[in-house]
């Protein structure tokens, strides 16, 4: 007699059902994509942003991306919960990103970052405690209505780039209140929170004292200017 066996091959589950089962509302929409620079975050609306690179990603990290998804998760638990699914790279499913070459320097340039840095340094002491790590900071040509980015680890080396136009047009205090601005991004990056003008970036903007916006007015003369 001969024993026939019915094999059953279960079709690999979507991203998103792989999230839901994780522990993902079903409150929350999930919107995939393919964003370069920012993993995982939540839009105006609520959505959880996810890079389809986490298709690949191992049980582990899905759990992870659902801990720090879900609303009632603690910050503590959202920050260890984004520390393990940032070691995934996601990356080796996307398109890569296209390298950039450096913009040629400027005479002064070497005075121009030494200063910035020194900005860093002192705004870091006096509104992060010193808790927020050293980070590369750049001068960018290319920037024509930005005024300053902030590139998040989940992209590579995190960096802040404030553009030379921005700093020529407003000068030295008006570039310490983009540059607090960028911080208060490296701040959310290094905690574990969306990289975004969410509440959370808000409520740190006006701790700091800087307006809350993505686009930013001039803050009043003065502000920075024991700085100069």
């Amino acid at each position: 007699m001969t024993l026939q066996l019915d094999l059953v091959f279960e079709p690999p589950r979507s991203l998103i059902e792989r999230l839901r089962s994780a522990g993902v509302p079903a409150t929350t929409a999930i919107v995939l994509h393919r964003n370069r620079r920012v993993m995982l975050s939540f839009d105006g609306r609520g959505s959880l942003r996810v890079h389809q690179g986490y298709a690949e990603a191992p049980d582990e990290i899905i759990a992870a991306i659902a801990r720090w998804a879900r609303p009632w998760t603690r910050r503590r638990d959202r920050q260890e919960a984004a520390r393990v699914f940032l070691q995934f790279r996601v990356h080796g499913d996307a398109v890569p990103p296209r390298r950039r070459r450096p913009a040629p320097a400027e005479p002064g340039d070497e005075e121009r970052l030494a200063r910035l840095q020194a900005l860093h340094r002192e705004l870091n002491d006096r509104w992060f405690g010193g808790a927020l790590a050293p980070i590369g900071i750049e001068l960018s040509g290319r920037m024509k209505r930005k005024l300053g980015h902030y590139e998040p680890r989940s992209a590579g080396t995190p960096t802040i780039a404030i553009g030379r136009r921005h700093l020529r047009r407003d000068g030295w205090d008006q570039v310490a209140v983009t540059l607090l601005h960028e911080m208060v991004h490296q701040w959310q990056d290094e905690a574990g929170l969306p990289v975004d003008h969410g509440p959370a970036f808000r409520r740190k903007a006006l701790e700091v004292g800087i307006e809350p916006r993505a686009t930013m007015r001039r803050q009043p003369a003065g502000l920075f200017g024991r700085l100069r």
